[in-house]
């Protein structure tokens, strides 16, 4: 048997050990992509069944841990790839004033899908390289919308379906029936589905957050304080020119009253006065009825502190106008 010395491993020799043990480490030290994900929706699942309108704070989706490893889900620059993780994970869009539209309705692309913009305009910049690699790879991400400072209505899991150098953009699917719908031979019926999708699965969740929290989740008729039984009323419908999806456009009304104020049964005039229809003024039924429509007449609608955030006078003296043709 030849004697070993401490001196027959090379200096090379020893550095190829210490390069494979560190290297084994690292990997070790990996999560898997996937696994990562599944955690994140369902720490995402938790806040989202203690959520009374639908909207989380950033503080508590940042609590998110994994194998006792803590992983922000919201960051500031709005595209997030943690350093442990080859793809990016979430993507955020900033808040925006109550008169303003939030960006993603300008950022629906002609087959009715949200584009989401490069960080910048270099397709090499590496948050777009993480973002490229999450579409390649079909990972899912969670999209944070944000409707009041630290505060996001989230979207999950959503996937990237393409990318569009030329307008610096991918392309995102909001669910799976999107992840997979044909985008090369789009009909016309069906591009206005795909559309109108995104609107139930992202504009309406994003609306109604926006709107109760600016009306304190208090029925602006009523005064309910139960934001499960609030809804985020359109003053101008929806798809309509003026039918923006900006507070001043919206009523936070309970349901009965939303119902109400969209069969014109109740109007708003201009000076926030609530009619009663004419047509109901004399009906007898039960309670709801009496004290919950009829005696609405006169009533002062209850509304936002915030100035900006307050129904636009203009759009409601045009929704009285219908009010008053259909009564």
């Amino acid at each position: 048997m030849c004697p070993v010395y401490e001196g027959n491993t090379t200096p090379r020799r020893q550095t190829r050990i210490r390069i494979d043990s560190d290297w084994g480490r690292l990997m070790a030290a990996v999560p898997d992509e996937h696994l990562v994900r599944d955690a994140m929706f369902r720490h995402l699942d938790a806040l989202m069944t203690a959520s009374a309108y639908g909207s989380l704070r950033s503080a508590d989706v940042n609590t998110f841990t994994y194998e006792g490893r803590s992983l922000r889900l919201i960051v500031q620059s709005g595209i997030w790839k943690p350093a442990v993780l080859s793809a990016a994970l979430t993507v955020r869009t900033t808040y925006t004033p109550p008169n303003q539209a939030p960006p993603y309705i300008d950022g629906m692309g002609s087959e009715g899908l949200v584009r989401y913009k490069y960080r910048g305009t270099d397709p090499d910049h590496p948050d777009n390289r993480a973002l490229r690699e999450a579409m390649v790879r079909e990972l899912p991400l969670a999209y944070f919308v944000g409707v009041a400072s630290g505060l996001y209505v989230a979207r999950y899991p959503v996937w990237l379906r393409f990318e569009d150098p030329a307008r610096h953009e991918f392309a995102m699917a909001l669910d799976e029936e999107q992840r997979y719908v044909d985008l090369s031979a789009l009909s016309p019926d069906k591009r206005h589905y795909v559309e109108r999708m995104t609107r139930v699965r992202l504009h309406q969740p994003v609306f109604r957050a926006r709107v109760l929290r600016a009306y304190a989740e208090r029925c602006a008729m009523c005064r309910l304080h139960h934001a499960e039984l609030l809804d985020a009323a359109h003053i101008i419908p929806d798809g309509d020119p003026q039918g923006d999806a900006v507070i001043p456009n919206g009523l936070s009304l309970c349901k009965i009253h939303h119902a109400a104020y969209d069969a014109n049964l109740l109007g708003v005039r201009p000076d926030l006065t609530v009619d009663v229809a004419p047509r109901i003024v004399g009906e007898k039924d039960g309670p709801m009825l009496r004290h919950g429509l009829q005696e609405m007449a006169g009533a002062r609608l209850v509304i936002p502190r915030e100035r900006a955030a307050r129904p636009d006078p203009e759009r409601l003296e045009v929704r009285y106008e219908q009010f008053q043709a259909a009564s």
